[in-house]
């Protein structure tokens, strides 16, 4: 099954997608549908509002998530990359939902910064509560996956240890355009691509993630409770355009296309964001 949150008339609504149509649920979005008990059943019984789906405008597929969890450096191919050691534990970060944007939205380049970079992933999105839980037990709490960019402010992000100001720029991050549920997703190995202008800049398996989707919901849930909505950004593979040489970065009409194999793409124009003297 696959679910989205589009934007309408009167504000958004959750929708399942079917073929060429997609069909109101009666929830506002999709986190207020994951947040019901049985929400499988009232999804796949919903038979409400029909909408072709040429026509619609997608707003990320959890507009407001009560957590958004990041994991930098989880891919092999990245670490490598980057010059560093394979990590014991997840790398941890955190996102605002003011970041994100919906699969085709314009990302704002901040006047701010002038090195944003492209960081394809794949996003889990939690469907039930989860404390405690077994990596065993954890995929019971995964609604289903998504596709997310976490573009990056790399010139802040790098001004301390920390990573958190680089990765909260406002309107910069692509997620949707669907969640598609676990029991449809199937294999946890996916091909991930990033183009950037007609160029493929990232290629890889989602199965060459150091920590995969069981053991970040079972990490993060040892700290606190996952939430139905929750979204966990699993990391991106290598291929960004800081670790090349020259440097290469996101700028104005640029054309961000992040794709991975039976979830679907954000396509993303880039607008630059202009200086506040202007």
């Amino acid at each position: 099954m696959k679910l989205a949150t589009i934007r309408t008339g009167a504000g958004t609504a959750a929708v399942r997608v079917d073929g060429t149509e997609a069909v109101e649920t009666g929830h506002p979005d999709v986190g207020a549908l994951l947040a019901e008990d049985g929400w499988r059943e009232l999804a796949a019984a919903a038979n409400g509002a029909r909408h072709a789906l040429d026509t619609l405008d997608y707003a990320p597929v959890v507009p407001r998530p009560q957590k958004i969890f990041c994991v930098g450096l989880n891919y092999r191919s990245h670490i490598l990359e980057m010059g560093r050691d394979l990590p014991q534990y997840p790398t941890l970060f955190a996102k605002f939902p003011a970041v994100l944007i919906g699969a085709y939205d314009d990302i704002v380049l901040p006047a701010a910064s002038q090195a944003m970079d492209w960081e394809g992933e794949m996003a889990v999105v939690i469907g039930a509560r989860a404390r405690n839980v077994s990596v065993e037990e954890a995929s019971g709490h995964i609604a289903g996956y998504s596709v997310l960019n976490d573009v990056t402010a790399r010139d802040w992000q790098y001004r301390t240890k920390e990573w958190l100001q680089g990765k909260n720029f406002e309107a910069t991050t692509p997620f949707g355009p669907v969640l598609v549920t676990s029991d449809e997703a199937g294999s946890d190995s996916r091909r991930l691509s990033t183009v950037v202008d007609g160029e493929t800049k990232q290629q890889a398996d989602t199965g060459d993630l150091v920590f995969d989707a069981a053991a970040l919901v079972s990490y993060l849930s040892t700290i606190i409770t996952l939430e139905p909505g929750d979204v966990i950004a699993t990391g991106t593979p290598g291929g960004v355009g800081h670790a090349r040489t020259p440097r290469e970065y996101l700028s104005d009409g640029t054309v961000l296309v992040t794709r991975i194999e039976g979830l679907g793409e954000c396509r993303n124009h880039c607008l630059q964001e202009k200086p506040r003297d202007e």
